[in-house]
């Protein structure tokens, strides 16, 4: 595992890392695809996750070859109408609430850097806004300052600005993601990536995290000399 610099600031992704919102995507993607004869291939997944929502559309209905019958707007409009329900229905993933709270406990500045846009952050937040409430800044997709979604580092850089006293230098960062593009994106971006990647995910893609985790339980702040857990002081 590759570690340079010390790190003084934490960045969190949220979709699939902090809340189990990527299997509601998938879901939807199946159930329009099935209209036309078609079944979603978790193969396409990565091309689409962490990528702003125009973006990933058009991947969606180009590489499933129903761009003549369904445009990618109107992909999104459909998309749109299942997921406000489901949004609000929203668990945490393991180990989130744990991190978050030990991280803010011990007075580490972190934020979050989500491609959501605002409508959609606010839904899947709906039942965790007092978990949420502890980032000190909180950048989403439709954010001015992110001309362009991962793997781009806009948003990352963003965040970077925002913390107190900002900007942070990037090689101080520690970025948790769980998507390709979002490490990709903090990799670009000058900082440190931590990937909790879904087990289907192709191990192909780890190739660019600096850890790999199989869940945010299995996270030792210790590793990034960040403050231990309680549990693990002697």
């Amino acid at each position: 595992m590759a570690r340079r610099g010390t790190i003084t600031h934490v960045v969190f992704d949220m979709d699939g890392l902090l809340l189990d919102t990527e299997s509601f995507y998938t879901e939807v993607q199946e159930i329009i695809l099935a209209r036309y004869n078609k079944t979603f291939d978790w193969s396409l997944k990565p091309k689409m996750m962490g990528k702003k929502a125009i973006e990933a559309a058009r991947v969606f209905v180009e590489e499933t070859g129903i761009s003549d019958v369904l445009t990618a707007e109107d992909f999104l409009v459909e998309r749109e109408e299942m997921l406000k329900t489901m949004f609000p229905t929203s668990e945490l993933m393991p180990g989130a609430s744990r991190l978050i709270r030990h991280l803010h406990a011990k007075g580490i500045p972190i934020c979050l850097a989500t491609g959501s846009h605002r409508r959609h952050f606010e839904l899947k937040t709906q039942r965790h806004g007092e978990l949420f409430s502890l980032m000190h800044h909180v950048v989403l997709g439709d954010d001015p300052e992110v001309k362009q979604g991962k793997p781009s580092p806009d948003i990352f850089l963003a965040a970077a600005r925002r913390f107190e006293g900002g900007p942070v230098d990037p090689l101080n960062i520690l970025v948790f993601e769980d998507a390709p593009a979002g490490v990709n994106a903090a990799k670009n971006a000058g900082m440190f990536a931590v990937m909790v990647p879904d087990p289907r995910l192709d191990s192909s893609y780890h190739d660019s995290a600096d850890q790999v985790l199989k869940s945010l339980l299995d996270f030792n702040p210790s590793d990034w000399g960040l403050p231990p857990f309680d549990e693990e002081k002697s």
